[in-house]
């Protein structure tokens, strides 16, 4: 029987062992953490972290895996080209590439090389006053090679930059961080392929996030309303990133901005968006990039064909929590029942501490509310609210309501 090793055990690897899975293939699972949430799904959990590069080259050579791969995750990406590169299995990317797209410094030349629209900005490795000289407050910092909005911050002055400077370079492997313009708008979430160099958006949402003035995302409405000049402005600069970083066949999320007139790219990556981001794209294009990787990884080229969404409007929404210990979630599988909600993902097993909310990854749960009618999506988005709960032993609801 054929095996593949799959890196990491969030949800989307779930999805990638369940497709690896109908295709016949053995599953293994590197990961640390024997409580991640695909451990129970996988044939044979290995406590072997998904970033190690040479304990997973040693995994492999001892169990003559035939095939290695993640999904919807930066970091892990890079140690999965790395070690297929090493032994000669077949992934989409080359290593080169896969570090260039992997880091905000290379990318953000690139993009003003290449004519793509973003932000003006600099990079440092420590405070630099000078280096803030012509850029425009308000400034965004960002860690260049984290991702789930970890260490991203918003400043106001020079002294806002220094602190979280500092924050972002310690969160950053290579000690380094951007520091860019705030662009004031709507923020926008591109989920795209590119099939033999031609690169073709599958799906836009619009990016609302939590109300305490930070990064962390709420959810997100799908398609969002933009007029046919802006959508045709985002297809061609989703083929200038394509062109500019050499990707023939490969997934493409892209993180944009716009102010209603055009759109500026905030940062990229050569994956499908992370957490339920391939469910989201299936659902509002047709389209499986779980599929799509897994024939990536075989050999075959994926065939975009036609795209046509379950229903004209889709809407998530992720629940974070107040400080407090998780015993028990309630009313998903009644909302999903009674079909108010169509999916729902519970990311945290009972016995976790939920402590403060710093990036995406500190969500406790997510759900999807689908419809044709959008007055009737925002009512069950409000049922569904007014109904989920993530309780602690003392039957208290952790959800942090008051930022949704």
């Amino acid at each position: 029987m054929k095996k593949a090793l799959v890196l990491a055990g969030g949800i989307a690897q779930v999805a990638l062992i369940e497709e690896l899975k109908r295709r016949g293939y053995r599953t293994l699972l590197a990961d640390m953490n024997p409580a991640c949430v695909a451990a129970g799904v996988c044939d044979e959990f290995c406590p072997v972290s998904a970033m190690d590069v040479e304990g997973l080259k040693q995994l492999v050579r001892e169990r003559e895996i035939d095939m290695v791969l993640t999904a919807c995750a930066d970091q892990i990406l890079v140690a999965e080209v790395e070690v297929c590169q090493a032994l000669g299995l077949r992934t989409y990317l080359d290593l080169d590439t896969t570090r260039k797209v992997s880091d905000k410094h290379y990318m953000k030349d690139v993009f003003l090389q290449n004519g793509i629209p973003t932000s003006r900005y600099a990079v440092l490795d420590r405070f630099e006053d000078e280096k803030l000289t012509g850029l425009s407050f308000p400034l965004v910092v960002k860690p260049v090679d984290a991702y789930s909005a970890r260490g991203v911050r918003k400043c106001s002055n020079r002294e806002e930059v220094q602190k979280f400077l500092a924050e972002a370079i310690q969160i950053s492997r290579s000690k380094t961080a951007v520091v860019e313009e705030f662009v004031d708008g709507r923020e926008l979430t591109v989920e795209a392929f590119v099939c033999r160099g031609k690169a073709t958006v599958l799906c836009i949402g619009s990016k609302q996030k939590l109300k305490d003035g930070g990064f962390v995302l709420s959810g997100s409405l799908y398609p969002a309303d933009l007029s046919r000049e802006l959508r045709e402005e985002i297809g061609q600069t989703t083929q200038k990133i394509a062109d500019a970083f050499h990707l023939k066949d490969s997934p493409i999320n892209i993180n944009m901005i716009t102010d209603g007139s055009h759109a500026y790219v905030l940062e990229f990556c050569a994956r499908t968006g992370g957490f339920v981001k391939y469910e989201i794209t299936r659902i509002m294009s047709g389209f499986d990039p779980i599929k799509a990787i897994v024939d990536l990884h075989e050999g075959i080229l994926p065939e975009i064909g036609e795209l046509k969404a379950e229903n004209r409007y889709l809407m998530t929404c992720y629940l974070y929590c107040s400080d407090g210990v998780l015993d028990r979630y309630a009313g998903f599988e009644e909302m999903h029942e009674q079909g108010i909600i169509s999916r729902y993902y519970l990311v945290r097993k009972p016995g976790h501490r939920f402590k403060s909310i710093d990036s995406n990854g500190d969500r406790a749960a997510g759900f999807f509310v689908q419809d044709d009618d959008y007055d009737r999506l925002l009512q069950k988005y409000d049922t569904a609210l007014k109904n989920l709960k993530v309780l602690d032993k003392d039957g208290r609801n952790l959800v942090r309501m008051d930022l949704i």
